[in-house]
């Protein structure tokens, strides 16, 4: 069993969370997290840990960032686009309990100031900014270092907020160079 509790949208997203592993949620509704939610989630992180496992959208991205904001030192898993997707529907509830597991293993916890160890020059340099394969470049990256997907600034962001050393992006860069992205 995770010891933490995994924060997810809704009762889907639960379905296939305990399809996975075997875990205790608890549902934001969406984006209109009320105050009672918070406290939830701000006494599950108080006893047992936290965990924030949102879609991959822009919804997702709004409710982990209020959720984030709201209760401190959350730890946040991200499942990429393409394992998140069926039908064109992209959600948590659409992922394979592999890809959910795998979503688990890469957790990363936030880190209020942070200072990047990643400068935004060594994101130009990279392609990972003004460049125009950049949004691919940084959906691989993304994905490569278990932080998800968002424009560059946001990328340079959770690459502090999540102390993503020197080291673990340059191999990042790599693989994605190997790969050909």
């Amino acid at each position: 069993m995770i010891k933490e509790v995994i924060v997810v949208e809704g009762r889907d997203d639960t379905v296939a969370i305990k399809r996975a592993v075997e875990a205790d949620t608890i549902e934001t509704g969406g984006s209109a997290i009320n105050k009672q939610i918070l406290k939830r989630i701000a006494l599950a992180q108080e006893r047992r840990g936290v965990i924030i496992l949102t879609d991959p959208d822009h919804a997702g991205e709004r409710i982990r960032k209020i959720v984030d904001q709201g209760v401190p030192g959350c730890k946040h898993a991200f499942i990429p686009e393409a394992d998140a997707t069926r039908k064109g529907d992209i959600g948590v509830e659409n992922a394979s309990p592999e890809a959910i597991r795998r979503a688990l293993e890469r957790v990363h916890t936030s880190f209020e100031g942070g200072e990047s160890l990643i400068s935004l020059e060594d994101l130009l340099e990279a392609g990972l900014s003004a460049h125009p394969e950049a949004a691919a470049r940084r959906m691989a990256m993304g994905n490569l270092l278990g932080i998800g997907y968002c424009n560059s600034k946001q990328f340079h962001k959770r690459l502090a907020m999540f102390q993503i050393s020197r080291e673990e992006f340059l191999a990042a860069l790599a693989q994605l160079e190997e790969g050909g992205v």
